[in-house]
């Protein structure tokens, strides 16, 4: 059996799989924001939760919002900043009394997308995560694109592409710099762009469907988003040209991005022709504790991911 962990900034959930696929348990609990402690027992105990309802004992596999340093086994890069400089990795093995594999969120949703998902059958997926942060990762034939750093596909920490007078130097961000793409594509990011102040900012969704019912300060913001969108996906496909890129998160689930970012990719690619898909997840919210998941190969196929 494998069991999936999503730990994510506001909950985290849980799925054991059987070894033939099957879905042997699923469940969610909150997660304890600020607390390191609270949150390594809160893994602990929605593991123990689905063991019992499964009945056995599987491996574990935990999707991060941030990835573990190879120098230091320590957690960086986490807009869930009560992980940063944490041992994650080594406190839940020795809590679970057995091997845990770690990697990023965008990282198991595009693994997850790239083996049964949106972009299954082709041989390169970017998986883009725009949520409360926005993150990113790689899947070439069937693996993840680790890089030499751990870093790869992470372009939300890049600046904007190709900014505005008004967009420079940008935001701060949490990670010390200021304009990174997270900043303008995040959830917060559009709500900041749709309100001047925290009175007048709504969530993704209220901006859609006011945008949808014809309200013009709101189709206003969309549209700036989509045009950040754009180009921030052009940069993307100029550096790696993907057969496929698949949305996740909160705001992948604003439909008109994907009748109105495509044609405004033209602009910004470096080739006289822009044919790259952009889909929602076929998985939805699911993704990313399914990829977690797949981080183990089953024990009679030693070395490969598979489902």
């Amino acid at each position: 059996m494998r069991i999936g962990i999503d730990l994510g900034g506001t909950k985290i959930e849980a799925i054991a799989f059987s070894d033939d696929g099957e879905v042997r348990d699923r469940r969610r609990i909150p997660t304890p924001r600020g607390d390191y402690a609270a949150t390594v027992r809160a893994v602990v105990s929605i593991v123990a939760a689905v063991e019992t309802e499964a009945g056995g004992n599987g491996s574990i596999g935990i999707g991060i919002p941030g990835s573990v340093s190879a120098r230091s086994g320590l957690i960086r890069n986490a807009n869930s900043v009560w992980l940063i400089g944490q041992p994650l990795q080594k406190d839940l093995a020795d809590a679970l009394g057995r091997p845990v594999r770690l990697e990023n969120d965008a990282n198991c949703f595009v693994l997850s997308e790239a083996l049964d998902g949106a972009g299954a059958g082709t041989d390169t997926v970017f998986g883009v995560i725009l949520g409360t942060g926005v993150g990113g990762g790689l899947v070439v034939d069937k693996r993840l694109l680790g890089g030499r750093n751990a870093i790869a596909g992470e372009w939300g920490h890049n600046p904007m592409p190709w900014p505005t007078p008004e967009e420079w130097p940008g935001p701060e961000c949490y990670c010390g710099k200021t304009g990174c793409i997270e900043c303008f594509l995040s959830g917060p990011g559009l709500s900041r762009s749709f309100g001047t102040d925290a009175s007048a900012a709504r969530d993704a969704q209220a901006i859609a469907a006011a945008a949808a019912s014809g309200d013009a300060g709101a189709n206003t913001a969309l549209t700036l988003y989509e045009d950040r969108l754009a180009r921030a996906l052009s940069s993307a496909i100029n550096l790696f040209d993907p057969d496929v890129i698949v949305l996740g998160g909160g705001l992948s689930n604003i439909e008109r991005l994907y009748r109105n970012v495509p044609a405004k990719l033209i602009s910004h690619v470096f080739s006289d022709q822009v044919t790259t898909p952009i889909l929602p997840a076929r998985h939805g919210d699911a993704s990313g504790v399914r990829g977690a998941a797949w981080l183990w190969p089953l024990a009679t196929q030693p070395g490969e991911i598979s489902r």
